[in-house]
This record gives C-alpha cells, structure tokens and sequence, in this order.
C-alpha cells in the first residue's frame, strides 16, 4: 500500500473514529457492535483508497461506509428474532414490515445529532458498571481512537491484557444492558464524576508515570486534555468540566520544565518558568473563569485547577502566596478529603509557616494505611527535615522512597537527594 494513502487513513481514522463509532452506536445501540462496523468501514478504506484515491471528504465517507454496514446489520436482526436481545431493540414494535421500519428508524438518524452522540459514547465508555481499569482501557479505545497496542505501551501492560479488558468491558456493557444515553438529572452527577476520574487519571499517568523508565508519557496527557476539552464543547454548562479542562491546561504548561536535557524529573520549585507554555495558562485560566462563572468555584477540580492557577500567575518561586495555597487546600479537604490531599497540604503549610508546621502533619499521616506505599511521603518527609538540617533523617526518608517508587526517573531523583550532604 501506498505509504501517503496508509499515513492519511490513519489520520482521518484517528480524528474520525468517535464520531463514527458513536453515530453507529446509536443506531444498533451496542458500543461493541457500534465499534466492528466502524472497524469494517476502515477495512473498507483501507482496500479502496490505494487504487481509487483518497476522497475529497475522508470522514463523511467512512461514516457512510458504517451506516450501511449498521443498515444491513439492523435488518438481519430484524430477521432473525433470536438476535433480538443481543441488538437491544424492541423489534416486536416493529411489526410484521421490519425492513422498511429499519430503515425509518435509520434515516431518523440524522448527523446533525453527532454531538449528542459523542456525549453518550463518554457516558456508555466511563459506566460505572465498568471497573476504572475497563473504563480508561474502553475510553482510549472508543474515544481516543488508540490501537490496543498503543494502549498497552502506554500503561506498560501486556496487549492482549488490554484487549481482554476491552472485550470484556464491551461484554459487560452488553450483559448489563447498558442504555446509550445521555444520563438524566438524579443520576448525571455521579455519572459525570466517573467521566471526569477517567479522564484524569489518563492524564495523570501521562504527566506523573507510576512506572517504567519515562517519568512523563505526553502521549496520554495530550490525549486527555483533547477529550477533555471536546467533553467541555458537548457539556459547556457542567462546571466541573471546565475545572477539570483548567487544571489539565495550566499543568501541561508546565511539561517542558519539569524534565532537564537528560529527561531526569525538575521539581516545581526547581522549574524554569519561563518554560512554561503561556498559551495553555491562558486556556486554563479561561477556562478556571469559566467553571467559577458557573457556580463551580468549590467543586474538586476547579478547586485543584485554582492551586495550580496560583502556581501559574507566580512569576518566580518565591512569589507564590502559599498562604492562599492553604486556603484551597483547606477547602479541598471539604469537598474531597484524603490522605493525598492532606499531604499536599502539609507541603504547603511547610511552605507558608515553616517546616516543623508541615512536619507535623505529614507525621500525623504517617500511620495512615492508604499511604503505606505511597512514595511522596517520605519524599516530603525528607525534604522537610533537610529543611530543618536534620540531614541523616532526611537521607533515610529519600532512601526510602526510592525503594517504594517505580519510576526509574523518580527513583534516580530520590537517591541523588538520598546521598546529597
């Protein structure tokens, strides 16, 4: 095949595939049959474009590739009644002309609706029926257009893992009868909050890796801020969603700075700021005004986003209010308590009000079992007994960091400050 014609599919493919997997899953209302006919449309392409050219409108015709493939499909269900279940149709309303009431309900389907679909392919993708893992799998699948390989290098999980993850997620959905639809009001928070962590935590295993030799894997940060941003445009009246968009903009911003010319991490404090991307830390300051104008000032990613907006308006290190710093974390701890939070507020009490006040609270966290395994806990210990000079301590804790990570770059990191006198 042609390398240009094979480099444009999977570019158009990339870009296309949500919107089409989505239209098609609303007509045969199965995200996992939504998802084969998208795929034989691209096997369509695929054995078409090399001789006959790339058509002027790649995507339009690949969605009509799957609605017809999602046509005959609907009508050999229609036929074969034992199939009823499997369609989640009511094909007894059909009545004894099932063809041409298929195709009604089929031309009924109307593009102009592939905003609404895309909003319930995030809703049917993120179902809390799904365990977090399935959820982030099925999503970067469905939604990000990744391959199961890409998926598995970027999480450092074995391929056919993933692909047992997705098959078994699209079963699930399947077995649970999950509707493909926009969740209603007294359910739509909660659903939309499992939307949000899925999102989150793509982008946090591509900005922090919990494992392997990178310490940031871009891919997944660029990833999930492109579909948190395209969750803003379907969903522009959710605050939480711009929270969520502001805070994954004014962190990427910062992504240049926070590895040196060896890809070793650089610490917050520790960053060239003037590295940092001001275009994104306008976008997610944009967006900040735009969740508070909302009414979400106090929701958990607004909150977050505004902790890193205070880093972001900071022009150097020193000039951080970390007194307001304390204020948000404070009423973080309100909204969304955990042990993870309170450390984070205790390296900012450390910063506001001197070292022995943050010490003080990371040691009061020390006996809490969800930290047992957490790396920056004695990280944090360690750094704030350097800062009271009580070095051998502080080495001790480093040391013990670096057994518990594993990052190779973390690691790295935490023994050179292990060994530093």
């Amino acid at each position: 095949m042609d390398a240009a014609v094979h480099r444009a599919i999977d570019a158009v493919w990339r870009i296309e595939a949500a919107r089409i997997i989505a239209h098609v899953a609303r007509l045969v209302r199965d995200v996992g049959v939504a998802e084969e006919l998208a795929q034989d449309a691209l096997v369509a392409a695929l054995e078409h474009w090399p001789s006959g050219g790339v058509p002027d409108n790649p995507g339009a015709w690949l969605m009509t590739a799957a609605k017809r493939r999602a046509l005959d499909h609907l009508r050999q269900h229609a036929l074969h009644a034992r199939k009823r279940e499997q369609i989640g149709l009511d094909l007894d309303a059909l009545g004894a002309h099932v063809a041409p009431d298929v195709a009604d309900v089929f031309e009924a389907a109307r593009d102009d609706d592939i905003g609404d679909d895309l909003l319930r392919l995030v809703f049917t993708a993120c179902h809390p029926v799904l365990s977090t893992d399935a959820r982030v799998a099925l999503t970067l699948r469905l939604l990000g257009g990744l391959t199961t390989g890409e998926i598995a290098r970027a999480f450092l999980t074995p391929e056919p893992t993933i692909a047992q993850r997705i098959v078994r997620a699209k079963r699930t959905l399947s077995a649970a009868k999950v509707p493909f639809e926009v969740p209603r009001a007294p359910e739509r928070a909660a659903r939309l909050a499992s939307v949000l962590e899925v999102i989150y935590l793509v982008f946090n295993e591509g900005y922090s890796a919990t494992a392997g030799d990178d310490w940031m894997r871009p891919a997944l940060t660029d990833e999930a801020l492109r579909l948190g941003r395209v969750l803003a445009g379907l969903a522009p009246d959710e605050s939480e969603v711009h929270g969520l968009v502001a805070l994954m903009e004014i962190q990427a911003s910062r992504m240049h700075a926070r590895v040196d010319a060896q890809g070793c991490p650089v610490l917050l404090l520790d960053q060239d700021r003037s590295r940092w991307d001001p275009l994104l830390i306008r976008r997610g300051l944009a967006a900040l005004a735009r969740s508070e104008a909302l009414g979400g000032a106090s929701g958990p990613y607004a909150l977050q986003a505004a902790l890193a907006a205070c880093h972001a308006r900071a022009r150097h290190a020193d000039d951080t209010d970390w007194e307001q710093i304390v204020a948000l974390y404070d009423a973080l701890a309100q909204v969304a308590p955990s042990p993870v939070v309170e450390l984070n507020r205790a390296v900012a009490v450390g910063m506001a009000f001197g070292p022995a006040a943050g010490l003080e609270i990371v040691d009061a966290l020390a006996a809490d079992p969800a930290l047992a395994r957490y790396h920056w806990l004695p990280s944090v210990r360690g750094d704030l007994l350097a800062k009271l000079g009580r070095r051998a301590e502080a080495q001790a804790e480093f040391q013990r960091a670096a057994d518990m990570t594993l990052n190779a770059r973390e690691r790295e990191m935490l023994l050179a400050r292990a060994t530093q006198r």
